[in-house]
């Protein structure tokens, strides 16, 4: 909810990047004091849940990801997702996405909610999406992608965001909505 008398009143880009821009927001605050606020903005991108077995499976098999990530100074598991590229609908940057970094299409795409990643610093949305009916065919990573798919039952996965072992902010968000709204579990 947007307090009346509150937004943007100035903006000025600092850093134009291959992925990020980075923007120091000059905004209004609900008690009408102003002040400067940097903002990273981002594309939109989308995630997807690969679900390998059939709808009715009660422990569906997904594939993960387990990805190379400079930021977290080794891998981590993941669930595929990638940047909408400028036009492009959530839905085929989550094909294209699926496609480039497991090599699989899906017969059916399903949307499963929006997420805003990290709003204190930047207005990144993330799309999630379940894919179901997957055929496996050849990827086409990115240069900088250094990542292996794995397929795990999903009681597997749910047991490895217990521990923690599975901290991705996308991947909890997009494997928990899964289970418990697509699912009901």
């Amino acid at each position: 909810m947007t307090a009346q008398g509150t937004g943007k009143i100035a903006s000025r880009r600092v850093y134009t990047g291959r992925l990020v821009n980075l923007d120091i927001d000059t905004v209004r605050f609900p008690d009408g004091s102003s002040g400067d606020l940097e903002i990273i903005r981002h594309p939109g991108a989308a995630a997807i849940v690969p679900v390998l077995s059939e709808e009715t499976a009660s422990d569906p098999q997904i594939l993960l990801i387990r990805q190379y990530r400079h930021a977290t100074d080794g891998a981590i598991w993941e669930v595929p997702a990638g940047c909408l590229a400028a036009g492009e609908s959530p839905a085929d940057c989550a094909r294209r996405e699926l496609l480039e970094e497991t090599g699989a299409t899906a017969a059916k795409l399903e949307p499963l909610t929006t997420i805003y990643t990290t709003p204190g610093f930047t207005d990144e949305r993330i799309h999630l999406f379940a894919a179901w009916g997957l055929a496996v065919h050849e990827h086409s990573r990115d240069r900088d992608e250094f990542l292996e798919t794995v397929p795990l039952p999903l009681s597997t996965v749910l047991g490895m965001i217990r521990t923690g072992e599975i901290a991705d902010g996308k991947t909890l968000a997009a494997v928990l909505f899964f289970a418990g709204f697509r699912l009901g579990l």
